[in-house]
């Protein structure tokens, strides 16, 4: 039975969604005028470069250009385009309605194509004659063109009614806090998710774990799900019982591919880095568990530690005046060490030194440890606007250049502390998976401080899930104007 699960659940899981309610060859064809209307729009504005480059030239163009030069490179250039589009996963349904992905994989294409060229010019030397000018203005009137016909042909899907047929209707078995929450994402941006929830039905013990919303359809009972699914047409299933019974998930899956409907199933049992959730192979038996984080990647981690490199180097040179000047402001008003060190926890748990610029009074910590409150008695008056500015915290770029900490990521605790926080609090110790940060997204959004600290904790945890360079670049922009909890 174990063995015919995991076979069930790994075809469903990987098979083709066959879509009920709609015609394929309709949606196929659908597929194909978008393709045609984006070839067009970005060989039109391939095309109508060549006027702009003849006719608007900002002073820059002063050589000949012969237009019928550039017949292949328009051709090769539409091509190339066209490719990237695929790649970037601009005939996926839901990106067809969606202005937000519109303008997403617009942007995302033309900047891909703009790289590509430079670099295959340089690499391969190209003709010098292909004027730059030209390729700038084949680069901005393809994406405007492009922009205009996928706005026109959201308007067409939605006057003929051909949007609503674009989203996958789901039915759900059982129902649970992560099943409502899914619902509640997709009532609040309907056009944003490409599911439509059509209703559920209970578990094989007639029960749901919670109570589904009014707006959400009970269809019936578990035993008749087989016609449930012939009278509602559902695309996808998912299992939403956070206790099922034994043979309940395979007489599901093997229900699902008898009637061509996706299985998916919501895992419950992970509360934390659910979207590292993969299937993998152990000795030839398939598992299902965390795999691998962003940052797991070599290349990312890579990419983040080159990064941290060279924002600190920066980061020390340009703080050094700054760390004189209120070096001094600090000795002034309270003679003493002007430089400050704690014990912290870094990745892993490991504990390393941690640098600051002293803010507080000499022995602010006798009475034992304690979070800065705002309008703390045990400040320095520089002490109050270093840490308003957070330029206490200038000498931790130390820290990064050692690979103690990073330019950005979790803020880092005391060890003493975290062996109470650990207990009370759930997967508190899951943001040691990363290293620590000199600024974090829980700090930019105001969680500094004495505040809450599940709510600390559930944006360190989205940070190391959801980790990318942009989301780095805008913590870092962020920390510069976010001053809310900067006691």
């Amino acid at each position: 039975m174990q063995a015919t699960l995991q076979q069930s659940v790994l075809r469903s899981t990987t098979a083709t969604a066959v879509r009920k309610g709609q015609s394929i060859l309709a949606m196929d064809w659908l597929t194909c005028i978008a393709g045609l209307g984006d070839f067009l729009a970005v060989l039109g504005g391939a095309t109508l470069a060549l006027v702009c480059r003849e006719y608007i030239t900002f002073g820059v163009a002063n050589k000949a250009f012969y237009p019928s030069d550039y017949l292949n490179v328009i051709l090769f250039g539409t091509l190339v385009y066209m490719f990237l589009l695929q790649f970037n996963e601009a005939y996926a349904r839901h990106r067809f309605v969606h202005r937000f992905h519109i303008l997403k994989f617009t942007l995302k294409t033309t900047a891909h194509w703009a790289l590509g060229f430079l670099v295959i010019s340089f690499v391969f030397k190209m003709d010098s004659n292909i004027s730059r000018l030209y390729i700038a203005w084949a680069m901005v009137d393809s994406m405007l063109l492009l922009i205009a016909w996928r706005m026109l042909f959201r308007q067409f899907l939605y006057t003929g009614g051909w949007a609503s047929g674009l989203k996958d209707r789901v039915l759900v078995v059982g129902w649970s806090k992560e099943s409502e929450a899914l619902a509640q994402q997709i009532a609040n941006d309907p056009e944003h998710h490409p599911y439509e929830i059509v209703g559920c039905v209970p578990s094989s013990r007639g029960e749901f774990e919670v109570t589904p919303h009014a707006d959400v359809a009970q269809l019936g009972e578990f035993k008749g799900i087989r016609r449930t699914l012939h009278e509602h047409k559902p695309g996808i299933l998912i299992f939403a019982d956070p206790e099922p019974q034994s043979g309940e998930l395979v007489a599901l899956t093997e229900l699902c591919i008898k009637e061509n409907v996706q299985f998916k199933l919501i895992p419950s049992f992970f509360q934390v880095f659910a979207s590292g959730l993969h299937l993998e192979s152990i000795s030839g038996v398939p598992v299902v568990g965390v795999s691998k984080l962003p940052l797991d990647h070599l290349h990312n981690r890579l990419l983040k530690q080159a990064v941290d490199i060279i924002g600190a180097l920066v980061g020390l040179i340009v703080a050094a005046p700054l760390i004189a000047y209120f070096g001094y402001q600090v000795y002034k008003e309270s003679p003493g060490p002007i430089f400050y060190s704690q014990i912290r926890a870094g990745r892993g748990g490991r504990p390393f030194k941690i640098w600051k610029i002293r803010s507080m009074k000499l022995n602010a910590e006798v009475g034992g440890i304690q979070w800065t409150k705002e309008n703390d008695p045990r400040r320095l008056k520089v002490g109050e606007f270093m840490r308003k500015y957070n330029i206490d915290e200038v000498p931790q770029f130390w820290n990064v250049l050692k690979g103690d900490m990073s330019l950005v990521g979790p803020r880092p605790e005391r060890p003493e502390l975290i062996e109470n926080f650990k207990e009370e609090i759930t997967h508190y110790n899951a943001r040691h998976f990363g290293l620590p940060g000199l600024s974090g997204y829980a700090q930019v959004n105001g969680l500094r401080g004495d505040t809450d600290l599940r709510e600390r904790v559930r944006y360190d945890l989205f940070y190391l899930e959801n980790w990318s360079l942009w989301l780095d670049v805008q913590i870092m922009i962020k920390t510069f104007f976010n001053r809310k909890g900067a006691y």
